[in-house]
């Protein structure tokens, strides 16, 4: 190319994901890389989903969905953790959670902005920020246990400081934020104009009798906070790209405003069968159960291979530690695996600040039975 083009997004490459996604593909290889589950989505969803195409809802949707939907998704969240969000004013159906990330960062983030990122993080954070002139200021968990030291992220605070982005349950570490450590965020931003945005996609995926403390339950963060759910994550569907984004009204307008001229509306006929689906709580209450099955399943085949884990408390991801098999780095060992074992993992060390080497790889434990043994055997004998 002649033109000269200055890119927005200079260091960004291809994705971790889309790069394993090809290797593993390449050399047939188990993949449990992905988020995405192996086995299919109800099939009362995906009869709903006909109805709805039969009966003629084939048209755009109202930019903001549905209102039958968002009406639901009101009740559902005041059933679930007693706090109101008006569906008109208030929740906005998406292209996916990652479009309400991504809308909700571009309604807000301006140029020499600063917003915090507890590492490791999902990857569509930071490109968002940088793409809107913003800067991401980024503090490294320790990846023993990674427990976040709200000091050193109130030392982060700044008079640029715009938002900071959480995640719980936390990809791709399976951590779950608790009560305290919302009560010290909430510490941190009372007194000021600081944004929160809360990515809880994982909300119904958590284990051990766990409780999902989400930013709608604590005055402070709700009053300033973007909150994003996936359908997808939820009733094993990620490909129909469905979510939706809480907030206060003020904000809600403002993301609106960017969400309008993106995506403007998304998908009609799956919204109205959601809106039928999720007046059944037994479709997204009996999730964790389910998921924790597969957890205990898939640790249950590993432990007694040379991986070292502490059992994930949320998502369906679980992180196996291989330093006692090899000192490479874990790109390199995670491709090497692809390879000559045939299994696909995420090495954890994309999501690191520098890509910061922990020795743990991530796997997703959302397949088969079948798929999660034959796994099992082949790092069992690694």
């Amino acid at each position: 190319m002649n033109i000269p083009f200055n890119s927005k997004l200079p260091n960004v490459k291809t994705t971790i994901f889309t790069v394993i996604g090809k290797l593993a593909t390449g050399y047939d290889a188990i993949n449990l890389s992905q988020g995405f589950p192996n086995f299919n989505t109800s099939k009362e969803l995906i009869d709903l989903v006909n109805i709805s195409m039969l009966k003629g809802n084939n048209q755009y949707a109202p930019m903001p969905g549905i209102y039958s939907l968002r009406e639901a998704i009101s009740q559902k969240i005041e059933n679930l953790y007693g706090v109101t969000y008006n569906p008109e004013t208030e929740i906005t159906i998406t292209a996916g959670a990652t479009q309400a990330i991504f809308t909700a960062i571009a309604a807000c983030i301006k140029k020499d902005d600063e917003v915090i990122i507890l590492k490791p993080a999902y990857d569509c954070y930071e490109p968002a920020i940088e793409l809107f002139g913003g800067k991401p200021v980024t503090i490294q968990l320790d990846p023993d246990g990674f427990k976040i030291d709200w000091q050193k992220v109130k030392g982060l605070i700044s008079a640029k400081t715009k938002m900071i982005i959480i995640n719980t349950p936390h990809n791709p570490s399976g951590r779950v934020l608790s009560y305290n450590d919302m009560k010290q965020l909430e510490e941190l931003l009372k007194n000021t104009n600081i944004l929160l945005l809360s990515d809880e996609v994982y909300e119904h995926i958590i284990f051990d009798g766990e409780k999902h403390q989400t930013a709608a339950l604590f005055p402070v963060l709700a009053e300033r906070a973007f909150i994003t759910f996936s359908f997808g994550k939820t009733f094993h569907n990620t490909g129909w790209k469905l979510g939706y984004c809480i907030a206060p009204a003020e904000l809600t307008q403002e993301f609106r405003k960017v969400h309008q001229y993106n995506v403007f509306s998304v998908n009609h006929p799956m919204q109205v069968a959601l809106t039928n689906y999720i007046k059944s709580p037994q479709n997204y209450l009996e999730l964790s159960s389910f998921y924790q099955e597969k957890r205990d399943l898939f640790l249950s085949l590993v432990k007694e291979s040379r991986f070292k884990f502490t059992p994930s408390k949320g998502t369906y991801f679980q992180l196996l530690n291989f330093e006692l098999i090899t000192d490479e780095y874990d790109y390199d060992f995670a491709v090497r695996l692809i390879k000559e074992k045939k299994i696909a993992s995420i090495p954890v060390s994309e999501f690191n600040i520098n890509k910061y080497d922990s020795k743990v790889l991530r796997f997703c434990f959302a397949k088969t039975d079948d798929t999660l043994k034959r796994a099992a055997d082949i790092l069992c004998e690694i």
